[in-house]
């Protein structure tokens, strides 16, 4: 085996090797600048860069480097516009050089499974094709500055509750077609130097130990070159993990991981060559990112320049969702009362390890003389999560009441979308509810102007002439949605996920969250839209969905072996830009399927008037399904129905094609899966889920002997037998409840909560090691004295 960097490594000891396979810090990798091996730095980055000034942690609660805010993945993803994602990527590149950064963690892309997953705002859509086209063209864009990026978290990570310790039981077909066909986009198309493994267990294995995940897949199937990153705490076994193809344990755990390689080795648990390639390819990103820094680091950036193109990336992904009788685009000089704390306090990106300290930060009021419109008045309406205020609600009626027309600034608030917690419920804020209602009753002329990250409910929908999207847009979302509301801009975004009228109709309402030991996806492929178009349930708004100042004409499809050719025309009175669909479809008695699925998307703008032929590509990805039997790829022979689609609902043009297949076997049987043939997958039987799972069922409860072990999660304690333990859990819980209260979580608090016993020896920088975790286990388990002692003695072998 021939090493890139081998005149390198045999400098180094067996030692320094190890040491190389764990962080040196909380954000930087071990140096021998003595040898010319560099410290590598790595910094959230999903929308903007987080490197902090002071003392490091991994949540971002200690203050960080001004870097542009962008808008979240969950905002971008609604423009469906692959070039200016590559744009955003370059604007992220170039920042990252500036601050010292190597390696950019992110984008998101994990699949959107339920709307209540607190991290949706992070993540790009309910569809892996989406979410993979955008994360390359990030991707793309931030590597050509020369630093890493790193696609995260690989994979199946779609919960946040016990999301350290929770098992994705998930069938393999699934598995691939829906929750990693994205990464595979985005590892082939964007070449990613770099991913990050997730937390969870993907079917008993934890991600970052998990040789069919890290090796068949990533390296073996995909040609994956680069290097793995744990998520921070999330390497469980470090040997194992070296041996299946991680590369990086996050953060530093001290000397507790050199002593776990060098152990490995010497059981033979690890090859010593094993590790010499890891300590290669880790080297390889290292010093193929240290000359752009070497070189930009410290570069001024042109702040006015990177917050104008955050504008126009708000700009581009805010969607339209209601408009009737034309209400907008508001006349200049217009008079309008402006109600809504968000006006004044800006619901800007989410909150947890991607918060960023924007270089500014617009607010609507300090922006709103720039866009034309006059202000009547502004009342605040609501107080972040607290209960209505019947005098903030009356004040804002008697504005309401003296003006023709009325913006109302609303959305989820901060404690509703946060890393480390899910949402309970797809509701705005009662108070903002009532307010809306109450406001509509003395004004016809109201305008919803939406904040958040995520898909909501919308009862009173009925109540405003319109709604407008502008999701979590960054530091310049103000100004943007104002050049929208005024038509300075036609609205040209698309929805990301489906917005279904009630939670209940979701469906992974049976199955999410996990509340114990495993999260089961019952569900299968029938994620978001394929599900709904599936079984024909009645949505808000469907995936793609979004409208326009303009109106466009679809005419003319051609269908051949390549692709699909057809005539867009711009039919309204404004310019604007329209993104077409291309869905497949195929009824099939051996092979269950969506209805439709999304297969290829273009954006055009149009002048208005303007006619223009458009080309959508078949890829490899178009017809394919994954077969459990024959372990692979397969591509099933018979009639497709190709679709082009304004959403997916909405099918404007239609034709079919006969694809050759690879004639293999059917894995399943039509008449043993009803539910999966039908789609009717929100009541699915044991024996039915086996079936696609092609295996049992594991067990996914609590130990049934009662006790605590070192992969229960901190929450878990309020089951210990020990009076001490369950004290510890009254004192974190109590915390965690009053943040939730104030309306801001306590994000370190959220973090402990949910984080196994094991984390707390890769979270401590080796300060505890895993003897004295599984003494505090022993503690929680009612044995105190005896863990004491077991803890006191870990302790004082650490320090030998």
């Amino acid at each position: 085996m021939v090493l890139k960097n081998q005149t390198l490594i045999k400098k180094m000891t067996l030692e320094e090797k190890a040491a190389m396979m764990s962080g040196k810090d909380t954000w930087s990798t071990v140096s021998y600048e003595n040898i010319g091996i560099p410290s590598m730095f790595l910094a959230d980055g999903p929308h903007g860069l987080r490197k902090q000034a002071g003392a490091s942690d991994h949540l971002g609660l200690n203050a960080s480097l001004p870097a542009t805010c962008f808008p979240t993945a969950a905002t971008v993803a609604n423009s469906w516009d692959e070039k200016l994602g590559e744009e955003l990527g370059e604007y992220l590149g170039e920042e990252a050089v500036s601050l010292g950064v190597n390696v950019v963690l992110g984008p998101g892309l994990n699949i959107k499974r339920s709307p209540l997953c607190g991290r949706n705002f992070e993540y790009f859509s309910e569809d892996p094709y989406l979410s993979g086209k955008m994360a390359a063209a990030y991707i793309r864009g931030i590597q050509s500055k020369g630093v890493a990026a790193c696609p995260k978290h690989f994979a199946a990570n779609n919960q946040e509750l016990r999301r350290m310790a929770s098992d994705s039981v998930v069938d393999e077909r699934t598995f691939r077609e829906i929750y990693t066909t994205g990464f595979e986009i985005a590892i082939k198309e964007g070449k990613a130097k770099a991913i990050m493994s997730s937390y969870n267990l993907i079917n008993g294995i934890y991600a970052n130990e998990n040789a069919h995940l890290l090796q068949e897949i990533l390296v073996d199937e995909w040609g994956f070159d680069g290097i793995v990153v744990s998520d921070w705490g999330g390497s469980n076994d470090h040997v194992l993990g070296v041996k299946h193809g991680s590369h990086l344990e996050m953060p530093s755990t001290g000397k507790m991981g050199v002593k776990e390689i060098l152990k490995g080795i010497e059981s033979g648990r690890l090859k010593e060559e094993v590790l010499d390639k890891r300590v290669d390819e880790l080297l390889t990103v290292i010093l193929d990112t240290q000359k752009a820094i070497k070189d930009g680091k410290g570069k001024v950036i042109d702040k006015t320049k990177h917050h104008e193109f955050a504008r126009k990336v708000a700009r581009e992904s805010i969607v339209l969702l209601k408009n009737d009788g034309n209400i907008l685009p508001l006349n200049q000089g217009t008079k309008v009362t402006v109600i809504g704390d968000f006006a004044e306090t800006p619901r800007y990106q989410g909150a947890g390890s991607s918060l960023v300290n924007p270089t500014r930060l617009e607010t609507t009021l300090n922006v709103f003389d720039e866009s034309g419109l006059i202000l009547n008045s502004y009342e605040k309406g609501y107080e972040r999560n607290k209960e209505t205020n019947e005098k903030l609600i009356e004040q804002a009626k008697i504005a309401a009441n003296q003006s023709e027309y009325v913006l109302i600034y609303a959305g989820l608030d901060e404690i509703s979308e946060s890393e480390g917690m899910d949402r309970t419920h797809m509701r705005l804020p009662q108070n903002q509810i009532k307010l809306i209602e109450e406001i509509s009753k003395v004004n016809k002329n109201v305008i919803v102007v939406l904040s958040a990250g995520s898909a909501i409910e919308m009862p009173w929908i009925h109540h405003v002439k319109a709604v407008v999207h502008g999701s979590l847009g960054g530091q310049a979302g103000a100004s943007a949605m104002l050049d929208v509301l005024t038509g300075t801009y036609c609205p040209s975004g698309k929805l990301n996920e489906t917005y279904p009228l009630k939670y209940e109709d979701t469906p992974a309402f049976k199955y999410f969250p996990g509340k114990e030991r495993s999260s089961e996806y019952r569900e299968s492929l029938f994620v978001g839209y394929r599900y709904y178009e599936t079984i024909g349930i009645n949505v808000l708004f469907p995936f793609g969905f979004g409208l326009s100042y303009t109106k466009f004409s679809y005419s003319d499809l051609n269908v051949s072996k390549e692709g699909v050719t057809f005539c867009i025309k711009n039919i309204g009175f404004y310019d604007g830009a329209e993104i077409p669909q291309l869905y497949i479809g195929k009824q099939s008695d051996k092979i269950f399927r969506p209805i439709r699925e999304l297969k290829g998307f273009t954006k055009v703008f149009l002048k208005f008037g303007e006619e223009r032929q458009v080309t959508i590509p078949f890829d490899d990805k178009t017809f394919r399904y994954f077969n459990i039997h024959t372990n692979k790829w397969e591509l099933e022979s018979g009639v497709y129905t190709i679709s082009i689609g304004k959403n997916a609902t909405e099918m404007v043009l239609q034709s079919e094609i006969m694809v050759d297949g690879t004639d293999a076997m059917s894995p399943y049987l039509k008449e043993n899966l009803p539910a999966y043939f039908s789609g009717m997958i929100t009541n699915v039987d044991d024996n039915q889920f086996e079936q696609i799972l092609n295996s049992p069922i594991p067990y996914g409860g609590w130990d049934k002997d009662g006790l605590i072990d070192v992969n229960d999660t901190i929450c878990q304690l309020y089951y210990a037998k020990s009076w001490f333990a369950r004290f510890v859990y009254k004192v974190i819980t109590s915390i965690k409840n009053s943040s939730e209260k104030k309306g801001k979580p306590n994000l370190n608090i959220l973090f402990i909560y949910n984080m196994p016993f094991r984390g707390i020896a890769k979270m401590t920088g080796g300060r505890i090691n895993m003897g004295m975790v599984k003494a505090l286990v022993e503690i929680a388990n009612g044995r105190e004295l005896t863990g004491f002692y077991h803890f006191i003695t870990s302790a004082i072998k650490k320090e030998r």
